[in-house]
């Protein structure tokens, strides 16, 4: 027999001999593990599982977390109502003086009333506090009147008063306006004549009354004769503008 198949033979033999009989089969052994073949592809997605379990309950409402970054401004808001006025705020600086206006028409002083009055006494002094002059010299527009001594404004406006009155004893008189004296004078004459004069300028509203009173207190010592005369007068100086 050639060497060839003498080594064939043997060979076969060999391996028949490793074969293991199991059930009437003859099955060889196992190989040796091969390399690692190339990752294959993804397959398809899975059908959806079930429902898990409840979760753990929320922590307690009086367990406050951090506080979180500031988030982002919103719109605008409506306006409020409107609040009550403020106290007012200081005087500004004084602005700058205007133009100077046009002249005006020339007034005609002739063609408006001019009251006034002058007056004496010749009845003796009275017991009310008054003064009367009964006896009239000049009375324009008729606004003094000589039974009451009371001169009665028709036009407002700025008047001129005066009196000269003779007196034998003390005597003190005031220029009075409604009633109320604004301007007093006293004198002491001692038992001598003479005499006592005073003036004054008013601001007099429609109605305003003025009269000459006297102080029986202090004294209202008025001559009353033929020797000497005591004289009331008034008049007015400007009008009230419009």
């Amino acid at each position: 027999m050639q060497p060839g198949v003498l080594l064939a033979a043997s060979t076969l033999a060999a391996v028949l001999g490793m074969a293991l009989l199991e059930d009437g089969v003859c099955r060889a052994p196992d190989g040796k593990n091969g390399s690692p073949g190339v990752p294959g592809r993804d397959g398809r997605p899975g059908q959806k599982g079930d429902m898990g379990e409840p979760g753990r309950p929320a922590l307690s409402p009086s367990i406050k977390g951090s506080k979180g970054d500031a988030g982002e401004p919103g719109p605008p808001g409506k306006p409020g109502m409107r609040g009550p006025p403020g106290f007012p705020g200081l005087g500004g600086v004084p602005g700058v003086p205007g133009p100077p206006g046009q002249k005006g028409q020339a007034g005609d002083i002739l063609g408006h009333p001019h009251p006034a009055f002058s007056a004496s006494r010749l009845s003796p002094p009275r017991v009310d506090t008054t003064v009367v002059f009964d006896r009239i010299i000049t009375n324009q527009e008729n606004s003094y009147s000589p039974q009451t001594g009371q001169f009665t404004c028709r036009i407002p406006g700025l008047y001129y008063f005066a009196f000269q009155v003779v007196s034998s004893g003390d005597l003190c008189l005031s220029i009075a306006r409604n009633g109320l004296g604004v301007a007093s004078f006293c004198d002491n004459s001692r038992g001598l004549l003479q005499v006592n004069s005073g003036s004054s300028v008013l601001s007099l509203a429609l109605g305003d009354q003025v009269s000459l009173t006297t102080n029986p207190a202090q004294g209202s010592s008025i001559y009353s004769g033929s020797e000497a005369d005591s004289v009331f007068s008034g008049f007015l100086v400007s009008p009230e503008m419009a």
